[in-house]
C-alpha cells in the first residue's frame, strides 16, 4: 500500500515500514502530515488496519516518532525540531540501543538522549565501544542508513492465546518456551534459521508491546531461542499487567547463515544431540508429541 505513494519503501518483520517521501510530498502536493493521514485513512477504509506514522529527517527520528503519535496516529519532527525531541526522552528510548548499553550510560549519569548527544565520540567509544558511534550519531539525530526497496525477510511465526488474562509467571514462560520449541522446530524442517527474534505481547486492554532481538548469530536451536525471548519479556518489565496473548516471530535466512562452531560445552551438545531425536519423533508421531517438559506442564 505505501508502493501507491512511493516507490522507496522497505518492510520491516514483522509490522513496520520505512520509507522516503520527498518525491512523493511534491507528486502529491500535500505536506508530510497531509500524506501520512492519507496512508492511515486507506490503511484502515482497504484493509481495516490501524497505523501510526512518525515523521522525520532520518530513519532513527521517524521510528521514534512513531512510538510517541499519541491519539492523534502521526507525529512529524521536522529537522530543525529534531534536537528538542529526542533531548529530554531517556537515553534507554533511543532507537537501536540494547538495554545493557542505556544500563551502562545511566550508571555513568547519562540519562536522556540529549546528554549522550552532547559527549565527546572518544568518551563514548570509551563507554560502549565500537556501537557507541552510531548511537551517539543517533542522539543526534543522524541515521546513515538507506531506505532499500523490497519485501520483508521470511518469517515464521507461533502464537499463544490465553483462556483468561494472566500475569507474568510460569504459565507465561512456559507458553513461551512452547512457542521457542515451536518455532526452532518449523525453522529446522524448513532448513533455515533465525536471525532475529521479535515477541508480542497483547495486553487485557488490547493493548500490543512489541519487541525485537538480532541474535548473536543466526539459529535455529531452541534453546538460543529460548534465552532471546526470556530476555525480551524480562525487558518489557509487566510486572503486574495482565497478557492475553503472545506471539512469536522469527526473521528466517537460509540455514547456510547458521554456523555451528566448535564447543567445550557438553550441556550444549547433548541438547543438539536431544533436539534432532525429538524432531524425528515429532516427524513420525505428529507436531508437539514430544517437547521440553516445562512447556508440556500446566
Amino acid at each position: 500500500m505505501i508502493e501507491r505513494f512511493t516507490p522507496l519503501a522497505q518492510s520491516l518483520a514483522p509490522s513496520a515500514a520505512v520509507a522516503q517521501v520527498g518525491g512523493a510530498l511534491r507528486l502529491f502536493g500535500v505536506g508530510p502530515v497531509g500524506l501520512a493521514q492519507r496512508l492511515r485513512l486507506q490503511a484502515a477504509a482497504l484493509y481495516s488496519l490501524g497505523t501510526v506514522v512518525g515523521i522525520g529527517s532520518s530513519w532513527s527520528v521517524a521510528a521514534m516518532a512513531s512510538s510517541c503519535t499519541g491519539a492523534s496516529g502521526v507525529l512529524y519532527v521536522p529537522a530543525s525540531d529534531t534536537a528538542d525531541f529526542l533531548g529530554p526522552l531517556p537515553v534507554g528510548e533511543l532507537y537501536g540501543i540494547r538495554r545493557t548499553q542505556a544500563t551502562t550510560l545511566r550508571a555513568l549519569g547519562v540519562q536522556t538522549i540529549g546528554q549522550l548527544a552532547v559527549l565527546p565520540g572518544a568518551t563514548v567509544a570509551r563507554i560502549l565501544g565500537r556501537p557507541g558511534r552510531a548511537l551517539r550519531e543517533r542522539a543526534q539525530g543522524a541515521d546513515h542508513r538507506m531506505v532499500v526497496p523490497g519485501r520483508a525477510a521470511e518469517t515464521v511465526s507461533a502464537r499463544a492465546d490465553f483462556a483468561v488474562d494472566v500475569l507474568d509467571g510460569f504459565e507465561v514462560r512456559s507458553a513461551a518456551l512452547r512457542l521457542a520449541a515451536e518455532l526452532g522446530a518449523r525453522l529446522r524442517s524448513r532448513e533455515q534459521a533465525a536471525r532475529s527474534v521479535t515477541v508480542v505481547v497483547r495486553m487485557a486492554d488490547r493493548t500490543d508491546l512489541s519487541k525485537a532481538r538480532t541474535l548473536v548469530a543466526p539459529s535455529a536451536h531452541t534453546d538460543d531461542l529460548r534465552h532471546a525471548v526470556y530476555d525480551i519479556l524480562d525487558g518489557f518489565g509487566l510486572q503486574r499487567a495482565r497478557l492475553r496473548r503472545l506471539t512469536l516471530v522469527a526473521e528466517a535466512v537460509d540455514g547456510g547463515w547458521a554456523h555451528t562452531q566448535l564447543t567445550l560445552d557438553g550441556a550444549r551438545e547433548a541438547r543438539l544431540w536431544v533436539e534432532a531425536a525429538i524432531d524425528r519423533l515429532n516427524e513420525r508421531y505428529g507436531p508437539g508429541t514430544v517437547g521440553p517438559a516445562a512447556a508440556l506442564a500446566g
